[in-house]
């Protein structure tokens, strides 16, 4: 205190009572965050008891990272610590996401050895928004289904639904993953492919076609083909031949082993893998040694 009895403070004695630099003390007093109560004769300012809790209150919300324009509304009275601790906590997080997001895109880099150009794409894709990522997969589903009012609307929906929901904390794998989904489905050849796998999906429904049937029709052929390698049925055995006329029925043997050959039918099965990573799921079964059953009875079949 200063010697005349008002039990007054000088930035000095402030600094020794608080540990704080004056330097750091005269600052904050020019920025009008810590104003003096009076100043001397000398013209030194001077600070009161108050004036020590309120530097203490100034340290506290210095050292949690608030703006001095923060502070200084909280010194005020014009904002309660709450309100501005609850804005700056949504702050961070938002400073969080992003960090974590450049942390997932950076791990990506590095497996992946990517050039400066795949990193600029991928960085690019990594911070969409969910809104915009959701605009791409609708886009492509738009695409894929335009005009095609006989296709199997269960297709439609399941493809529609298919949202690639990353999380706001995502892990190298999600990135990667949203990445190369992000990709296939702007890729024209793959969207090429899957329109001309809803053609033939459309050509075939006639009007009394249930919704959903050819998602039974790949649900039958797991079934089938899975009892059949279960019971060591071989391909190429007229057994298999039976098992191929339950799941045909009329159906002509060639045009389905054209449409399971496709290459599209692979990258269907990464499009579904990649879904699932990205929205932190299992990847469901892709059944591959029962289709290849399937696919090795209808050569045998049609090589009869």
């Amino acid at each position: 205190m200063i010697d005349d009895g008002t039990g007054l403070l000088t930035i000095g004695q402030l600094s020794r009572r608080t540990g704080l630099s004056v330097r750091t003390i005269r600052y904050w007093s020019d920025e009008g965050v810590l104003p003096p109560v009076t100043r001397s004769d000398g013209g030194y300012r001077l600070y009161d008891a108050e004036s020590l809790a309120r530097l203490e209150l100034i340290r506290t919300l210095r050292e949690l990272d608030l703006g001095l324009d923060d502070v200084r509304r909280v010194v005020a009275g014009e904002r309660t610590v709450a309100e501005v601790a609850a804005t700056h906590v949504a702050a961070l997080d938002a400073q969080i996401r992003a960090l974590r997001v450049t942390r997932a895109v950076l791990s990506t880099v590095a497996q992946r050895r990517s050039t400066a150009e795949e990193m600029t794409l991928m960085n690019k894709l990594a911070r969409l928004s969910a809104a915009e990522r959701g605009r791409i997969i609708d886009d492509f589903v738009e695409e894929t289904f335009a005009g095609l009012d006989t296709a199997d609307p269960a297709l439609r929906e399941r493809m529609r639904n298919t949202v690639a929901d990353m999380p706001d904390d995502p892990t190298p794998e999600q990135v990667d993953a949203w990445v190369e989904l992000a990709e296939l489905v702007q890729d024209p050849e793959f969207r090429g492919q899957m329109r001309q796998m809803i053609e033939f999906n459309a050509a075939d429904r006639g009007p009394d076609v249930p919704s959903g049937a050819s998602l039974w029709f790949f649900k039958r052929l797991v079934e089938l083909a899975g009892d059949a390698r279960a019971r060591g049925v071989a391909p190429e055995s007229p057994e298999a031949a039976r098992v191929l006329q339950e799941l045909l029925g009329d159906g002509d043997p060639a045009a389905v082993l054209e449409r399971l050959e496709s290459n599209a039918q692979l990258k269907v099965a990464r499009y579904r893998e990649l879904t699932a990573i990205v929205n932190g799921r299992e990847p469901l079964p892709a059944h591959t040694e029962e289709f290849a059953w399937v696919l090795a009875a209808l050569r045998a079949e049609l090589g009869r």
